[in-house]
């Protein structure tokens, strides 16, 4: 399973120290209301706070009673209420109903909102005009980022992609530009920072604002470069199914916060459990990025040798014995345990999957991103839809049709969308509104095939008059890019040979080498050009908003070639899925580097589409 031939690169730093920092800056903001207090926390913020602070550490600082924020009336009888919120409008209207209650019932009570990542000025405006500002002290906590493993570290802000992408709302983006300054106050000074996309550029210039104001003290570096990049520039990836056993594994048992439970069906007891899923888990962290089809091998190997490891217990006397109980039994009694439930896991999956038809699927995505057998793969998409197999299922397969044809034919656009809304119900017609306005669902425009819509964006980008496209010219060259994309960068590889997925030769061995994610190429062609020289055609069809900058304050310490210039740091603006993690891996380990992928939430076809559901 392991492969050979690739050179070392530095260990990734410490980024425990985030969680450190996090769970001083919540002691600190706790204490501040000092004696007991019962504390409300927001539902989505109860697993990544369990990563920080447990409920040992919280009941050490005078945390009498843990509640659920649910938008309702509340029980507690504690004199002192502290709220543990996301900035939301409709919880802190909760809050405000709270005080407003108690005041008229002449009852005396100390309220603070921590409020986290940060405050927005709407928050304060609501407490103002409910007419409780002056009787709740408010604060900050500055949790921005979760380390879920060595190398991958979550913002845990899942609205992101949905506030900014479809509702034009940035507030989170400087929220990404603080995530970045303490990631380059605790482990740079990077050296340069490479970036795509509208909300990229946002970041970077709330990430230098900050660094301006600030102070900067002479450290080692720890991490080289930085790319950041949006999730609209690539949509294509998220909506293909994820065929690596760790994406697998999130597409169907949902990965929370880098845990994930596995049900009955794969712990073979009436209980469920819940399993962290990371590099500390021996046979999960060899398993995770490999292909499907290699997993149950794997494992079975991994049973044989641990069986023999169990026989080295005969024949042995009774000082042996005592250093095998000692120093072993625990340790393969551990590894016993994972690799039941890995096994379970796989079985649990491969039942889901053939019922599901899985190979049927994996074919029609197939031909959708190779541009073959269009016909067919609308019939199958229909069948889909007319069978209602699975809401999700069919959109995503309507959106990677509409992408990777540039849009859809009127006819085949009004009779595909005529079938959903019979199969899962007409509310989902503001659905559709939210895809097309993204460019994730279209229509091509009314005579214009294919290659006049491309000699058309064509015309667009090069004319050096017009500067930058406006937004009506954005939107047509969003929906008219797949096809030239993949041909420019060769995202879809010749399919004239059998693919070895056992020793993959490229990133596309994710997709079972049908596909080299759009994203992952982007980053592997600007580290080698070291910057966008050579990619111009690529940016425009992608809408633009590229940039490269040498951050580091000496530009000839940049081109030294250190152990931090090995060490990438990648920012995926709106999501990330475990198959683009599984690829940079893959390339980091070509390349002689390490990739580490920080993310505003870990995402995956499902989570991306539900996010822009409105019925």
């Amino acid at each position: 399973m392991a492969h050979t031939g690739w050179r070392d690169a530095p260990d990734l730093p410490d980024f425990s120290l985030l969680k450190r920092l996090a769970r001083d800056q919540l002691i600190y903001l706790l204490e501040q209301l000092p004696g007991k207090k019962d504390l409300f926390i927001e539902a989505d913020l109860m697993s990544p706070l369990d990563r920080i602070a447990n409920v040992t550490t919280l009941k050490q600082h005078e945390v009498d009673k843990l509640y659920k924020v649910e938008h309702k009336p509340i029980i507690s009888t504690s004199d002192q209420l502290c709220f543990l919120i996301r900035p939301r409008v409709q919880t802190v209207k909760w809050v405000c109903g709270i005080v407003n209650k108690d005041k008229a019932e002449g009852r005396f009570r100390r309220y603070k909102i921590i409020f986290t990542p940060q405050k927005f000025y709407v928050c304060e405006t609501v407490l103002e005009e409910q007419g409780v500002y002056g009787d709740v002290t408010t604060d900050e906590w500055a949790f921005y980022l979760l380390p879920l493993d060595d190398d991958i570290i979550s913002m845990e802000l899942p609205e992101f992609f949905r506030d900014n992408f479809l509702e034009g709302d940035q507030r989170w983006v400087t929220t990404a530009g603080s995530a970045l300054h303490l990631l380059h106050s605790l482990y740079g000074p990077f050296s340069k920072v490479y970036g795509i996309g509208r909300c990229a550029k946002v970041a970077y210039a709330s990430w230098r604002e900050l660094l301006e104001e600030g102070e900067q003290k002479p450290q080692k570096p720890h991490i080289g470069n930085v790319f950041l990049i949006d999730r609209d520039v690539d949509f294509v990836t998220p909506l293909c199914s994820q065929v690596v056993y760790e994406g697998l594994v999130d597409d169907i048992f949902r990965i929370k916060c880098g845990s994930v439970e596995f049900g009955p069906d794969v712990t073979s007891s009436d209980k469920s459990i819940k399993v962290m899923l990371n590099s500390q888990d021996k046979v999960f962290s060899e398993i995770r990025n490999e292909h499907f089809s290699n997993v149950f091998g794997f494992l079975s190997q991994k049973a044989r040798n641990l069986q023999t490891a169990y026989d080295k217990r005969r024949g042995m006397d009774i000082k042996q014995m005592k250093t095998f109980v000692s120093e072993e039994l625990k340790g393969l009694k551990q590894e016993h345990r994972l690799l039941s439930l890995h096994i379970g896991a796989s079985e649990s999956m491969m039942k889901k999957k053939t019922k599901q038809d899985f190979q049927e699927l994996l074919k029609t995505e197939h031909s959708l991103l190779e541009g073959f057998e269009v016909r067919e793969c609308i019939a199958f998409i229909e069948e889909h839809i007319n069978r209602q197999v699975s809401m999700i299922e069919s959109l995503r397969l309507l959106c990677l049709l509409s992408i990777t044809e540039n849009g859809l034919l009127p006819k085949d656009y009004r009779s595909l969308k005529a079938q959903y809304l019979q199969s899962y119900g007409i509310e989902h017609l503001l659905t559709f509104a939210n895809l097309r306005q993204l460019g994730i669902l279209v229509e091509q425009q009314p005579g214009e095939t294919l290659t006049v819509m491309e000699s058309k964006v064509g015309k667009l980008v090069n004319d050096k008059t017009a500067g930058k496209l406006t937004e009506t010219f954005s939107s047509l060259a969003k929906k008219s890019n797949f096809r030239a994309l993949s041909k420019r960068l060769t995202l879809v590889p010749k399919s004239d040979e059998e693919y070895d997925l056992r020793v993959p030769k490229d990133m596309a061995y994710i997709f079972s080498g049908a596909y080299v994610p759009l994203s992952c190429k982007l980053i592997e062609q600007v580290l080698e050009r070291d910057g966008w020289t050579g990619l111009e055609e690529v940016t425009r069809m992608i809408s633009g908003h590229e940039f490269a900058v040498t951050a580091g304050s000496n530009g000839g310490e940049a081109r030294i070639k250190t152990d931090a210039q090995q060490i990438i740091l990648v920012m995926f603006l709106g999501g990330c899925t475990y198959s683009e993690i599984a690829a940079l891996r893959f390339l980091g380990k070509e390349r002689g580097l390490k990739f580490i992928v920080v993310t505003t939430a870990i995402t995956n076809s499902a989570r991306m589409l539900e996010a822009l559901l409105d019925h």
